[in-house]
């Protein structure tokens, strides 16, 4: 297979392709180049290579129900791993600009819910399970289906509710905005940086970095996203050499003035040998037997919804911000897409780091102008080298790269006009979706709240038909999904 010569940015006749590598990826058909795709891999993968090092901080917290964590080293280099393979995968089968990695919040579930109960190897096997139940939704055609009976506007709503969790991840993640301490005795529960001030050089890097970027993005400088990342690294490398600013946490106690997850300074060490030994350490059918038929069942349940709704959610606002959605509001090649997600779970609980699943974050990339699949090769070329190269991923800090959250989440935002607010109808359930996602930290709970209020305003209209069939069944699972907590403590 010939690979496509370089370009100068400037897409050639969709008509003509210029190699084979161009046809099978559809680079020219979709309006890119192979520079656009390489940095659009580059983009997504510094905005989501913080997974490398948050995913061991959570699982490694984690004491299973025999007493035993897992191994920080090993968690990181399974996670590099499989975050590499999956995201590859997922460029050469769905051939869509979406990466994959260990999901978060379902990895804190895991720990902190699944594995005390059981052992490592059996929460594991759960997920397993998981993503083989996802797999067969997929080949069945259920889980397509299920996608397309979403209303398009629903979908933008998706998008956009998803545009503004992102920024609020990224203000989160460079302590912009945070937790008031004594939330308790305030309406207000979070603030401004620290007592509603910029007091902290990591704040002002990432503002500094936010201005540089949006200004790169308002005069169309090609790279805007990437160049932003880049420039406020290495403007958090300089303030940590002359101010010595440090972590967040030393010695276990919080230092709120500090970088968020990396401190900014060159590694001593390049290049390091990955430990691959949790590979291969889950057991199906153990945990069924040590906890009951109940509390696996459950927590498959909880797991299946979020990776199925979430997934969905994902690709929605990362076509949407690629125009590459269909009248319909589906993205091509739906089918393998989350076919590979689904895989992409199971290998997750395969390599014991949870499920992995697809990032929002790869939005960034879309937004330096990624559309095809070359841009995950890319994305996951890195994390396979990530592996090797951890003390080079460690490097940039949230303040850095949580500005291209921000200014993707301005991207995504603008969607919203594509919605029929004077019609109550569908803008009330949008509005909820919008609303929830960010606010509730969670995509899965706002598309749930967005369909079920959807179905609850037709049914209460009369609009029976409106509604697709396949629309109250995932209204009545998303029902269980959220009562989940009184149905558990009744059983």
């Amino acid at each position: 297979m010939a690979i496509a010569p370089p370009d100068n940015g400037t897409p050639s006749d969709p008509a003509h392709p210029r190699s084979g590598f161009d046809r099978f990826f559809e680079i020219s058909a979709r309006g890119s180049t192979m520079s656009r795709e390489v940095r659009g891999g580059l983009a997504t993968f510094f905005t989501m290579a913080y997974i490398v090092v948050l995913n061991p901080l959570i699982l490694g917290g984690a004491v299973d129900g025999d007493g035993k964590k897992l191994s920080i080293p090993a968690i990181a280099a399974a996670t590099a791993l499989v975050a590499g393979l999956m995201t590859m995968l997922m460029g050469v089968v769905g051939r869509f600009p979406m990466a994959l990695a260990a999901g978060l919040g379902v990895n804190a579930l895991v720990a902190y819910e699944i594995a005390p109960e059981m052992t490592w190897a059996d929460a594991m096997g759960l997920v397993v399970i998981e993503g083989v139940i996802i797999a067969v939704l997929v080949l069945t055609g259920l889980r397509t289906a299920v996608f397309r009976s979403v209303p398009t506007q629903m979908k933008t709503a998706i998008g956009v509710g998803i545009g503004l969790f992102l920024t609020i991840i990224g203000l989160v993640d460079a302590g912009f905005v945070r937790r008031i301490p004594d939330a308790a005795n305030t309406t207000v529960p979070v603030g401004l940086g620290i007592n509603g001030k910029i007091v902290s050089w990591p704040m002002l890097v990432f503002v500094v970095g936010l201005l540089v970027t949006l200004v790169l993005v308002v005069r169309r400088v090609r790279g805007a996203i990437l160049i932003g990342i880049l420039a406020s690294t290495v403007l958090a490398i300089i303030v940590e050499a002359v101010a010595n600013v440090g972590p967040s946490f030393v010695d276990g106690k919080p230092n709120p003035k500090g970088w968020s997850l990396n401190v900014p300074e060159l590694p001593r060490q390049l290049v390091d040998i990955p430990d691959l030994s949790l590979l291969g350490n889950f057991n199906v059918l153990n945990s069924w037997s040590r906890a009951g038929w109940l509390v696996p069942l459950m927590f498959v349940f909880t797991l299946l919804i979020t990776d199925f709704f979430d997934t969905m959610g994902t690709m929605v606002a990362i076509g949407q911000e690629g125009s590459m959605l269909d009248e319909q509001g589906t993205p091509p090649r739906a089918k393998e897409i989350l076919l590979v997600d689904s895989i992409a779970a199971a290998a997750g609980g395969a390599a014991s780091v949870s499920s992995n699943t697809s990032y929002i974050e790869s939005a960034a990339g879309v937004a330096e102008g990624a559309r095809t699949g070359v841009a995950n090769l890319v994305t996951g070329a890195l994390f396979l080298l990530a592996m090797f190269l951890a003390p080079l991923s460690l490097v940039v800090p949230f303040e850095a790269a949580s500005t291209a959250l921000v200014v993707v989440g301005f991207l995504m935002m603008t969607a919203v006009r594509t919605i029929d607010w004077t019609d109550y109808e569908i803008a009330i359930p949008a509005f909820l979706t919008i609303t929830l996602m960010p606010f509730t930290y969670s995509i899965s709970n706002g598309i749930g709240a967005g369909i079920v209020s959807y179905v609850v305003i037709k049914l209460a209209k009369g609009k029976a038909r409106d509604i697709h069939p396949l629309l109250y069944g995932v209204a009545a699972l998303f029902i269980l999904y959220f009562l989940r907590g009184p149905i558990e403590s009744v059983l």
